[in-house]
């Protein structure tokens, strides 16, 4: 009898109909935003394709012990593969440690944590490339000369601290008298409402501003109101990251002229395609075929969406997210 019952564990393991659906929790930095949104939109869409039962959740503020306390009931449930995009990555790192050791493979998406509590970042566009493309459009707006400031989310957000990063070390190189008025950016805390009330303040306390930097996709729009209401759009050159359909009024009425991003919809898409594949141990260095994504390259424990995407009003409504 015990020989009858291994045998037909065994057949159902190998059988794809009997074989255990992966169970992959996948958690933004907050939820209820655009940029978000569109991630979410791609990561439904390969779950169905892949027959993964996926769980989306996330806080509705940018609070990092609500992420804590949802990656643990994670591991308390048992899932397969968890899936974060960090709002302070020493913050959670001891729960993402406690997931691996519980047999949990860990993935981080849109903002990394240390190499070593994780198996996988999947990375929209490598740091320099997106700090590379910000400054080009803003030296091109406000001249090599200009004078800008910051306008970030938050200050212990893992991907807009390197951005920021990247972004001087190529500034330095390339655009070596464009000023930064402050080497402390200015925070929005992932508030739209605060970012405008921020922008306000930079605009009353800096005469000498010509350019505004707002590198998160709630941070931009709420930027961009501020120009809008007290008519500084000429005087004020404003780019950063942010969806264009949280955008699209601000580029098409001249507040804002260009704006960098990537494809949040494929980011959630391929993070699901790569979680599947690590959950399986198909996940190795190299390139991987993601579904509708094609070819995608693996480099270390990073996986590369691509390169970056600048938006203007010519190409805006090519895009719905």
């Amino acid at each position: 009898m015990r020989l009858f019952l291994s045998a037909l564990l065994m057949f159902c393991l190998a059988v794809p109909g009997f074989a255990k659906d992966l169970k992959i929790g996948m958690m933004p930095k907050l939820i209820g935003i655009e940029y978000f949104n569109a991630c979410e939109k791609g990561a439904k869409e390969a779950a169905a394709e892949l027959g993964i039962e996926l769980e989306w959740d996330g806080p509705d503020t940018n609070d990092v012990s609500r992420q804590t306390a949802m990656v643990e009931a994670w591991i308390a449930r048992k899932f397969d593969v968890i899936a974060i995009a960090p709002n302070d990555p020493d913050a959670i790192a001891p729960a993402l440690r406690k997931a691996r050791k519980r047999g949990i493979k860990v993935i981080t998406w849109d903002a990394d944590s240390a190499e070593e509590t994780r198996d996988y970042f999947i990375n929209q566009a490598t740091y320099h490339d997106i700090a590379k493309t910000l400054m080009d459009v803003m030296a091109k707006g406000i001249g090599e000369d200009g004078k800008y400031l910051i306008l970030t989310g938050s200050l212990t957000a893992a991907n807009q601290n390197i951005w920021m990063g990247e972004m001087e070390k190529y500034r330095k190189e390339k655009y070596p008298n464009m000023t930064n008025l402050s080497e402390t950016p200015k925070v929005s805390q992932e508030d739209q409402a605060m970012a405008t009330r921020v922008t306000i303040d930079m605009l009353k306390s800096y005469p000498e501003l010509q350019g505004i930097f707002a590198i998160t996709s709630v941070a931009l729009p709420g930027a961009a109101e501020a120009l809008q209401k007290n008519n500084a759009a000429d005087r004020v050159f404003l780019t950063g990251l942010s969806t264009p359909n949280s955008m699209r009024e601000y580029i098409e009425d001249g507040t804002v002229k260009k704006m960098v991003l990537w494809n949040p919809v494929d980011l959630g898409y391929l993070t699901i395609y790569a979680a599947k594949m690590l959950a399986e141990g198909n996940l190795n260095e190299g390139t991987i075929e993601a579904g509708r994504l094609g070819e995608v390259e693996v480099k270390g424990s990073e996986v590369l969406l691509g390169e970056p995407l600048v938006f203007d009003k010519d190409n805006i409504d090519q895009f719905d997210f």
